[in-house]
This record gives C-alpha cells, sequence and structure tokens, in this order.
C-alpha cells in the first residue's frame, strides 16, 4: 500500500511551477530578441508535443481519434492565440506588467463561463472585475497621471482573453475524454499553427547563426516550462482543493515581477505596484470566494 503524501509536497509542486513560469517571461523577452514570436511559439510547442507523445505514447495511442483530435485542434488554437499574442505584447512591455496583464484571464473566466455554462457570475465575480479593471488603469497611468498603456500591453490584455476563451473550453472539451492526450495534441497544434504563422508573415530565423544563449532558453522554455511545470501542475491538482490550487498558481504573477525586477532591470513605480496590488487581489477574490451552485 502506497503511503500518501502530504497535502504540503502538492503545494510546493504547483509553487515550483509557478516560479518556472515565472521566469520564463524573462527567458522569452530575451529569446524573442533571436527568433520573432510565432516561430518561438512553433518552436517550443512542436518540441514539447514530440517529448510527451514519447513519454506517454501508450496513452496517446490507446486513446487517439476523430473527437480527441477535434477537442486537441479547438484548444491547441486557442492557446496558440493566447501564448503568440502574449509574446507579441511582451516585445513592447517589461515581463513584470506582461505577466500581470496575462492574469487577468482568472478575473475574465466566470463572465465567459457565463455565455457557455449559462451559469451567472457571483458578486465577487463583479468586485473582482472592477478591482482588475482599476488595477490595468493603475498600470496604464504614468508618473503624471497620463494614460500610458502600451502597445504591448493591450496586445497582453488581449492574450488573456484567449487564455481565458480556453480555460472555459477545457471542461467542455475533456468530458469523457482522456487528458492528456488532447494534451499532447492540442500542444502539437499550437506548434504547428506558429510554424505556419512564421512560415507566412515572419522573417525566416537563421537558425546556423542562432548562439547558444538561444538555444538554452528554448531548452527551458520546452523542458521546464512546458513539460516540467505542466506535470507538477496537473499531479497537484488532482491532490488539492481546486480553491487553493488557483489561489497558488496566482503566483505566476508575483514571481514574473519578482523576476523582471531582479534580472530585466524594470523599475516598479508606486502607480504600478498599487496596479499590480489591485490585480492580484482580483484574481484572489475570484478565485477563492464561493462560485455559484449548480441548478
Amino acid at each position: 500500500m502506497k503511503k500518501e503524501l502530504p497535502a504540503l509536497f502538492y503545494k510546493l509542486l504547483i509553487i515550483a511551477a509557478t516560479i518556472i513560469w515565472g521566469f520564463s517571461f524573462v527567458v522569452v523577452k530575451d529569446a524573442v530578441d533571436a527568433v520573432p514570436p510565432a516561430w518561438l511559439m512553433g518552436m517550443r510547442f512542436v518540441a514539447t508535443a514530440a517529448i510527451l507523445a514519447v513519454v506517454f505514447h501508450k496513452t496517446l495511442r490507446a486513446n487517439f481519434d476523430t473527437s480527441h483530435l477535434f477537442a486537441g485542434v479547438v484548444l491547441g488554437v486557442l492557446s496558440f492565440l493566447g501564448f503568440w499574442i502574449q509574446t507579441i505584447g511582451i516585445t513592447d512591455t517589461t515581463p513584470g506588467r506582461n505577466a500581470f496583464l496575462t492574469a487577468t484571464y482568472c478575473v475574465m473566466v466566470p463572465f465567459l463561463y457565463w455565455i457557455v455554462a449559462k451559469r451567472r457570475p457571483t458578486v465577487f465575480n463583479l468586485v473582482a472585475a472592477v478591482m482588475c479593471i482599476a488595477g490595468v488603469g493603475f498600470v496604464s497611468l504614468g508618473g503624471d497621471f497620463t494614460f500610458t498603456m502600451r502597445w504591448g500591453d493591450a496586445m497582453t490584455l488581449l492574450s488573456a482573453v484567449f487564455f481565458a476563451l480556453h480555460m472555459v473550453m477545457v471542461p467542455v472539451f475533456a468530458n469523457r475524454r482522456d487528458i492528456m492526450t488532447i494534451t499532447i495534441v492540442q500542444i502539437g497544434t499550437s506548434g504547428l499553427c506558429g510554424i505556419a504563422i512564421g512560415a507566412l508573415s515572419e522573417p525566416t530565423p537563421a537558425f546556423s547563426s542562432l548562439g547558444i544563449d538561444f538555444w538554452v532558453q528554448l531548452g527551458y522554455l520546452v523542458i521546464f516550462a512546458s513539460c516540467l511545470a505542466m506535470v507538477f501542475q496537473n499531479v497537484a491538482q488532482a491532490k488539492i482543493p481546486p480553491a487553493q490550487a488557483s489561489l497558488l498558481l496566482s503566483l505566476e504573477s508575483v514571481f514574473g515581477v519578482a523576476f523582471s525586477v531582479l534580472l530585466y532591470g524594470e523599475e516598479l513605480t508606486w502607480m504600478l505596484l498599487a496596479g499590480f496590488a489591485l490585480i492580484f487581489c482580483a484574481i484572489v477574490i475570484s478565485e477563492i470566494f464561493p462560485r455559484p451552485k449548480k441548478k
């Protein structure tokens, strides 16, 4: 009989995943200087899908069919749009702002889920939405109180919409399907979308002249930020309550800012701190307070 690991172990797994993802904002910021966004996402996700397909080949072989293919393709397109637009956004903003503005998807989810599942958002969701909008406003205000939202900030917020749509659609497609099979198809689809969009709209990277720094960065994004962190999240979320998991996952934006300040040299103003604090509080309220009961 296997001994059950303590809940703290699984919580630490999620925290480890958020640290990995937080650091990835700085990694992506550097990587897009060498390779355009779509190509970067394509290379990252094709490699990730290949690794996962090898590791989980028995699961993939046992479950793959047209139903899993359709679900994975739809989720893969949504996921790609989120990551691609987010990566475009980071070219014109800081990793810290990119991290926190992306995290606003947590607040959007209940409202998009209302459309899909007809479940009305709670008053807590409304409060969180107002706080989130106020937080974005603070992030966009300059020191002289002028509105200075960058193009990259706007793109990051748009990416959050696609991440929210993806999150809403996952439980819809996961019903009576194998989630790992869907995940592999999803990641593979995202990778192929990246290669296709890159080939059509971006200059082809000079692969032979890419330095070792880029390949190390890509390796980090594939092995740590995609494969390892995803396994950490999936294992942990099966063992701890969703509210606790969601709250811990929101730390990704905090670590994103921390690494941006320490490694990228991002300057934190009082306006930014106030905006980040409001957005973080909105995420916490949206994730941990009661959800409407199913009728």
